[in-house]
């Protein structure tokens, strides 16, 4: 009895290692990363809202986030476009990377000023030509920016440039 007894709990103990080692499965899996182009913008054109006249009253320039260069006036009507309109553009960024990939494009700054001498005017409500940023299967795509421009009533004549430039910010969503 005592060899049945013994012969049993050997059989018992096998089998518990049989089911122990069959319980168990292995599998292997492979690492890659793919590294894509990375995003870049380049600015092609300034932001340039023309020849402008204006009256006591002031007013707003808007100009368009388009390669038209399309501006028009806006608030209490006080600012005219001259025939000889000077160079009128919406700033141009082209921005380069992975084909097909989307974008995110911020604005940095809420506004800028522009000086002449010491006259200033200021620059706000930047806007974008595209909703969403999608690089073509070249990897690019030209952005516009537009913006107002608020011209105080009877501003000084002269160049308005900006000393500080705005800054757009790209990158991968």
């Amino acid at each position: 009895m005592k060899k049945t007894q013994k012969i049993f709990g050997t059989a018992v103990a096998m089998l518990f290692f049989a089911v122990n080692a069959n319980a168990q499965a292995t599998a292997t899996a492979n690492a890659s990363a793919t590294i894509v182009a990375p995003i870049s913008i380049s600015k092609t054109t300034d932001l340039n809202f023309g020849n402008l006249s204006v009256d006591a009253t002031g007013g707003t320039v808007i100009l368009e986030p388009s390669a038209a260069g399309v501006r028009n006036s806006a608030g209490a009507g006080g600012v005219t476009f001259p025939a000889n309109t000077g160079t009128v553009s919406a700033a141009t960024f082209v921005v380069t990377g992975q084909a097909n990939f989307t974008y995110d494009f911020n604005f940095l700054n809420a506004s800028i000023q522009i000086t002449s001498g010491t006259d200033n005017m200021t620059v706000d409500n930047f806007s974008k030509s595209i909703a969403t940023g999608l690089l073509d299967n070249l990897g690019t795509q030209t952005v516009y920016v537009g913006a107002d421009l608020i011209v105080n009533g009877s501003q000084v004549p002269g160049v308005y440039t900006s000393s500080s430039p705005f800054t757009v910010l790209v990158n991968y969503n």
